[in-house]
Formats: structure tokens, sequence, C-alpha cells
């Protein structure tokens, strides 16, 4: 029986909602931290913030994304909102002006998950419809052209999409029979669909039907399925796909044999996990320390990060990485140029550090130097 509670598998919230048994969204408060340029913290100005400063005075936060260098958020009520940098049209309002304060996107109450790319985003509505905006010169909105869109457009005219990732010039997104359709561009593979060509409209990957989870890296992907299964495909700089080597690779390679990972995220240099027993690990370049495996060294293979068994949710971005404990704590590491590990300094870290000692982080994002996360209160 699916769990009708919580926000974190979409597959069984829309199964929820459909049913009529959809318990709801937790309310949170919203928190910015890192480069502040463009606005894309949020917080009505452009300076870089080293530690976690509240956007508003708001608890209606539900779900965040921080992109390259802008962020995208719903709230409990399924409003879209989006700030930062517009260039290209990427916030969605119908202009290229950049926003330094969050701004609603439309009047829509039915945005159920949204992913903010390095130029572009991708969303999915309550009725499992496919929507992007943003950047399109290499076909990444899908819609079939190669024109930007300074406001949403929907893909087809499907309701079975359940999950949308963007990355750095690409989408990747699942369909509820659990298929997986890639579109956008594909210098090094990262579409999966076994070439290297750009494709404006979605492309299925592959004949698997039990795909669960995608993560768009920059030019490359993750993704687990419903068995538990380890997928990685795309450009395998400093090994980021995991699998061994540094060959990228135009169709899915299945990282290892277990059957025990649940969540995944795709950075620009490197990719991390989480397993079913609660262990974290993560892989690609380990520059100024973001792999969290306390050296600087690159990895072409998943290392565990420590011996704990209490990891819940994990995100990597641009640059450094951000994971989220079953006791609520949030715990980064990694670069901090601009303070986007929140810990109050610009020094890197190779090991997870904790963030002050609140034990209600529901999420949290990463972009490329900046990261948004989400505290959670009562529910709505």
């Amino acid at each position: 029986m699916p769990n009708f509670s919580g926000i974190w598998n979409l597959k069984e919230q829309v199964q929820a909602i459909a049913a009529g048994r959809w318990t709801g969204l937790p309310t949170g408060e919203l928190y910015a931290w890192g480069d502040g340029v463009s606005g894309k913290l949020g917080d009505g100005t452009t300076v870089d913030k080293s530690s976690p400063v509240q956007i508003g005075v708001l608890t209606n936060w539900a779900r965040i994304s921080a992109g390259g260098s802008h962020t995208a958020s719903i709230k409990t009520d399924g409003t879209l909102w989006t700030w930062g940098s517009n260039l290209n049209g990427r916030l969605g309002d119908g202009t290229e002006v950049n926003q330094s304060s969050p701004i609603q996107i439309g009047a829509l109450t039915s945005w159920l998950q949204v992913d903010a790319g390095g130029t572009h985003n991708a969303a999915v509505k309550t009725d499992n419809t496919l929507w992007t905006w943003g950047a399109n010169g290499q076909g990444q909105l899908g819609d079939g052209t190669t024109v930007n869109k300074s406001s949403p457009v929907q893909i087809g005219a499907l309701t079975n999409w359940v999950q949308a990732s963007a990355g750095d010039d690409f989408c990747a997104a699942i369909k509820t029979d659990g298929t997986l359709w890639t579109w956008g561009d594909n210098p090094s593979g990262p579409l999966g669909d076994g070439t290297t060509v750009d494709k404006s409209s979605p492309v299925q990957v592959g004949a698997l039907t039990n795909w669960a989870q995608i993560g768009a890296g920059d030019f490359h992907a993750v993704a687990t399925t419903t068995s538990g299964e380890l997928y990685a495909w795309g450009s395998n700089t400093n090994g980021k796909l995991g699998d061994g080597t540094t060959l990228s690779r135009s169709s899915p390679v299945q990282i290892g044999a277990l059957t025990t990972w649940v969540g995944v995220s795709g950075g620009a240099s490197h990719s991390a996990a989480v397993k079913t027993d609660g262990t974290l690990w993560i892989w690609g370049s380990g520059l100024n320390g973001r792999l969290g495996d306390n050296t600087v060294v690159s990895k072409s293979s998943p290392v565990q990060i420590g011996a704990l068994t209490t990891w819940s949710k994990i995100s990597v971005g641009g640059t450094c990485s951000t994971a989220i404990k079953t006791d609520g704590t949030l715990w980064v590491w990694g670069p901090n140029g601009q303070g986007q590990l929140g810990d109050g300094t610009i020094d890197n870290k190779s090991s997870p550090v904790q963030i002050g000692a609140l034990t209600t982080w529901a999420q949290a994002s990463v972009g490329e130097n900046h990261t948004v996360a989400i505290l959670q209160g009562t529910t709505n």
C-alpha cells in the first residue's frame, strides 16, 4: 500500500491525489545562502550570504529547486514562484527582467513538482501534464523547437508525467508507466538514447518500465529503478558516472549489481546516492573536497561517506553538496567560496559539517553556487 503522506515519493503522491487520499504537504519556512548574484537567493539583494537567511516570513513553502543562477519553488497551495536571473526567460514570468525576490508565475494552483536547470526549467502539474520554459537553443524545452520561451509551455498533450529533471541544456522525465524520456543537448550522450544527436522532443530511453527517480546533471544523468538498481549515462569527466571508468556512455549503464539504491542526485562534476540502509555514497570530482570523504581525490566508483546509516536526502550542485539526516539535521561539504555551505565561513570543507542545531530541515537543493532549503513546520 503506498504511503499517502509526505512529499518525497512523487509517484505515491500522484496516486494519492487521484484517489482523493492526499493528506497535504508540510508547511515550511524558506531559507537561502551562498552566491547572491542576480538575486537568486530571493532576499531582495544581490549580496552573498554565508549563513542561512529566511526569505520572507511565509511558512507555506513546499518544494524548492536551485538552478544555475535562478531558483524555483512551489507553495502548499500549488502556486509556482521563481526568482534570480531571467536571461532567456528562465523565470517564466513573460519577461527577461531579473528578480531578487520570489514572484508568482501565473495564477494556477496546480503545480506539483519543479526542477530548475542550468538555463531552463521543467515542471509537472497535478493533472500529470509536463511544462517547460527558459532557454531552448539545444531543444532542451522539448517543444519541437529551439526558440526560447519566457512563460511555461505544455509539452504535448499527455497526462501521464510524474517527475521531470532539468540538467545543463537537457531534460529527463519519468511517466506514470515507469518509462524514461529525455530531450535537448546530447554532446556526450546525456539523453541516453544511444546517440550524440540533439533532440527537441522527448525520446524514450530503452524499454524499461520501472524507472523510479531521475537526476539530470551537467551533461550526465543518474537514475534508480523501482527494484533498487542504479544507472548512469552521459559525460563521465572525473568518473561522475560511477562505473569505474572515465568513458562517456550514450546509453544507461548499471552501476554495480546492488539493488538497494533509493535516492540519487546529479551535479556538475559529481553524483551522489542514498541506499535503503541509510548510508550515503558519492563519486566524481574530488576538487575542493566536494565528495565529502575527507580527500580532494576524484573517485570513479561510489565511495561511502562515513559509517552512519541515518542519511535521508541528498542534493549535489555545481560545486558543493547537502544532505539531510533522518533526525532532520542539515549537513554540507565541498567548495565554499561564495558561502554556499552556509556555515558562516568561505572555507572549503572536505567532510560533512552540520549547519546550526535545528532538527526540522525538510528539504534542501544546491544550485551552481547557492543553496536553498525548507525548514518544516506543521502540516496543512
